[in-house]
């Protein structure tokens, strides 16, 4: 119970921050996809974080 309320909260942010809320694909493999992008978009995001961190700290 607690590693699926520690994924929820993600994944609100996520549909409220990166504006995903609603899934445009049909059936369950829409939702599968929508899911899958959802997590390549946060790690995504990570990953740039991560290169700006890298430049700054090296500057």
């Amino acid at each position: 119970m607690r590693r699926r309320s520690a994924i929820e909260h993600v994944i609100r942010h996520l549909k409220e921050d990166h504006r995903i809320g609603r899934n445009h694909l049909a059936r369950p493999n829409g939702d599968a996809a929508n899911a899958v992008l959802a997590a390549v978009g946060y790690n995504f995001r990570r990953f740039l974080e991560g290169i700006r961190f890298a430049c700054q700290s090296s500057a």
